[in-house]
């Protein structure tokens, strides 16, 4: 008797609907971006440093209370919060308003090494996606295809974010204090975030239904066939309902 699987395209669900649950659907991107706007905008209007932090503040509390009336999950709202909060710090610090980018470029590089070495180990972030969802995060290493798998998905992840620190980072240092530094970083800011993640998101799609690598995942019985099966789904089904 053969092994029950996972059929690839439930793993392309998998994916999709744990990378759309962790950035919030499209009203999550929306929440995140707002706050950048009013920041970038004011300053470049203004001039001043601490009117445009507590604008952008203030629109942030005002979206997290939106949530709460609305009864909807508000961790998008207070991880946008918490990451305005550490650039205001940054920049209220320092006293430059270029500050308030630096953490992202942190961020993204950090987070670039980290799932780089992931990779190198051969614990590639995707797979430990995928284990989230089975409930054994070590299931997927038995197949040396899934891990080759899981280790060129994961690449595309890193992609977006040394793309971002490549750009911004030569930004941040050249480019002199002021309107337009802040101005160009902001509109970086924007334009290299959601639309590479969508880009990054398309080509793992592609690689998944290319059909030249074998993506099933082995499991012991049919029930457990079953309940990955009715597990992917309530996952892609919650991500659409925030994505709404």
């Amino acid at each position: 008797m053969s092994q029950p699987t996972v059929s690839a395209d439930t793993v392309e669900h998998i994916i999709r609907a744990r990378l759309s649950e962790a950035l919030g659907g499209r009203r999550g991107v929306i929440e995140g971006a707002v706050p950048t706007i009013a920041f970038t905008v004011t300053y470049v209007l203004t001039q001043n440093l601490r009117t445009s932090l507590t604008i952008s503040i203030g629109l942030a509390v005002v979206l997290l209370a939106v949530r709460v009336v609305q009864r909807q999950p508000v961790q998008f709202v207070i991880n946008s919060l918490i990451g305005i909060g550490i650039a205001a710090l940054f920049a209220s610090r320092s006293g430059k308003a270029a500050d308030v980018y630096l953490p992202g470029i942190i961020y993204n590089a950090g987070y670039a090494a980290l799932m780089t070495l992931s990779i190198l180990v051969r614990w590639p972030v995707v797979g430990l996606m995928l284990g989230s969802v089975t409930g054994d995060v070590t299931a997927w290493r038995r197949d040396p295809a899934i891990v080759r798998l899981c280790s060129r998905l994961t690449w595309l992840l890193v992609a977006p974010c040394v793309i971002r620190v490549a750009v911004n980072l030569p930004l941040y240092v050249f480019l002199e204090d002021g309107q337009r530094k802040v101005g160009v970083m902001g509109f970086t800011k924007l334009a290299f975030g959601w639309p590479l993640q969508v880009a990054a998101l398309s080509l793992m799609a592609l690689l998944l239904t290319r059909g030249r690598t074998p993506v099933e995942l082995p499991v012991d019985t049919p029930e457990e066939a079953a309940r990955l099966e009715a597990e992917a789904a309530r996952v892609e089904a919650e991500a659409a309902a925030r994505e709404g």
